[in-house]
């Protein structure tokens, strides 16, 4: 199905403009001390199979479509960083799990299909605001993720190693073959799925909160039984991979032709997004990712203009292709009531095909006064709802959210029906570099999101 990124499939203006980001000044990239063995590391990794297929990624962006026209709803979760240690089979399939249920409930409160993304199998690389970082007087590169270096503060751990990007491959394809798994071996099915949140709910104090939600999905389940639905027919669903596209090396070398097209996709992941730090209109990562075909997101912070999203729109999806581009948007929930209505106001009806979805997460950032990285529940939750406001006002689609999880029951995230406060944090705060929910505060959130959908549904006699 693939061949080379420098196959003669392809025209040599596509196979040049792959490689055209290397005069942009790519930012947030590692300096590598040693090139031989970072062009080592670049034939390996151009030698290998796919992580995922072309058809795969086609059949995404038409799931993504789909949410653009309120037909279908987005949810992207999982890790902020994925770590090598971190990719078990236990670790994984509670993440999976997480998604799952949290799209079982988002499916009965929007009466809507749940396309079901994982933060997973790529998702190793994180920017950072400096190179370098001092302590105690000693200063070494910035961690960059797994795929670059080591988290430990010493020279050797971090070290920028190119090696790490075929170890980031191999981890990342025993990811998505678990996954596979997972999501296609009766583990997805419908029933399961809603008897775990059936267990949250007896442990969550918000109980009596969600108890009416549940009750009816029990009963929406028992009617499609009473009727003879086929439940096996629900034993597989589909699950997609995505992350950022921020190790430009990595992404080049996991590009390949479409046999079928001559088309280059990036085989690295379904989905990829630019984060809010490299997407500027003339950056390497706007010109790389708008070469490859895969459906592709854009962050936007507070700061993001309508010109800014007209601009890239027209740059990342010149034809208008309905599931190429998502806009995620990411405020902060003190100004995304006064800023995303201005941001809609402005494009107007111009980007109709565009997703939008709602990055709670990274606009709600604090530092608590023990000096743990973390956020509130109550922000987070406020950005979420400000966001369906923002387009319910504005008469657009809000397509999904866009959130860091895991499936343990870590302590990282201030509040929610488990209370967590300051000192809890102290508990569990097992995350290398941003807070996440954790399995409870997660389905919480996917219990509020589907009471504030309903409530819309019914007010607007849906």
């Amino acid at each position: 199905m693939y061949q080379s990124a420098g196959s003669a499939h392809a025209s040599a203006e596509t196979i040049a403009g792959l490689d055209a980001w290397r005069s942009l000044s790519p930012q947030q990239q590692p300096a590598y001390e040693d090139a031989a063995e970072l062009e080592a590391a670049r034939q390996s990794l151009g030698a290998q199979p796919p992580l995922i297929f072309a058809g795969e990624a086609d059949r995404l962006k038409d799931r993504i479509a789909a949410a653009s026209r309120g037909e279908a709803f987005v949810l992207a979760g999982g890790d902020c960083a994925e770590s090598f240690s971190g990719a078990t089979a236990d670790k994984i399939r509670r993440r999976v799990q997480t998604v799952l249920q949290m799209a079982a409930v988002l499916t009965y409160g929007g009466s809507l299909p749940v396309v079901k993304i994982g933060r997973m199998a790529g998702q190793f690389a994180k920017p950072r605001s400096s190179d370098l970082e001092t302590r105690e007087g000693v200063t070494l590169p910035s961690f960059r993720g797994d795929i670059v270096n080591s988290h430990e503060f010493t020279p050797e751990a971090r070290r920028n190693d190119p090696q790490r990007m075929l170890t980031a491959y191999n981890v990342s394809a025993s990811t998505l073959n678990l996954i596979r798994a997972f999501t296609t071996g009766g583990f997805a099915d419908l029933r399961l799925v809603h008897d775990w949140n059936r267990g949250f709910l007896t442990a969550n104090e918000g109980y009596q909160r969600y108890e009416a939600t549940a009750a009816e999905i029990d009963r929406a389940l028992r009617f499609m039984e009473a009727c003879g639905a086929d439940f096996e027919a629900l034993n597989s669903v589909e699950f997609f991979a995505a992350h950022e596209a921020l190790l430009l090396e990595y992404e080049r070398a996991l590009t390949r032709i479409d046999s079928r097209t001559g088309d280059p996709y990036d085989v690295s992941g379904h989905f990829l997004w630019i984060g809010e730090r490299t997407r500027q209109l003339d950056s390497a990562h706007v010109d790389f990712l708008s070469r490859v075909r895969n459906p592709i997101g854009v962050k936007l912070g507070p700061t993001a203009t309508a010109d800014d999203a007209l601009a890239l729109a027209e740059r990342l999806d010149p034809d208008a292709e309905p599931g190429r581009l998502t806009f995620i948007t990411r405020m902060g929930a003190g100004v995304i009531r006064e800023r995303l209505p201005q941001l809609l106001q402005g494009i107007g009806d111009r980007l109709p095909h565009v997703t939008w979805v709602c990055d709670p997460m990274h606009g709600n950032t604090i530092t608590s006064s023990s000096g743990y990285k973390t956020r509130r529940f109550e922000d987070i939750m406020a950005e979420v709802s400000g966001f369906f406001e923002a387009h319910y006002d504005a008469g657009t689609v809000p397509g999904g959210l866009h959130i860091e999880l895991t499936g343990d029951d870590v302590t990282e995230i201030l509040g929610g029906g488990a209370q967590i406060d300051e000192a809890g944090l102290e508990e569990r705060y097992e995350t290398l570099v941003d807070p996440r929910l954790n399995h409870d505060q997660a389905l919480e959130m996917a219990f509020q999101v589907a009471e504030y959908v309903s409530a819309h549904r019914s007010a607007a006699g849906a």
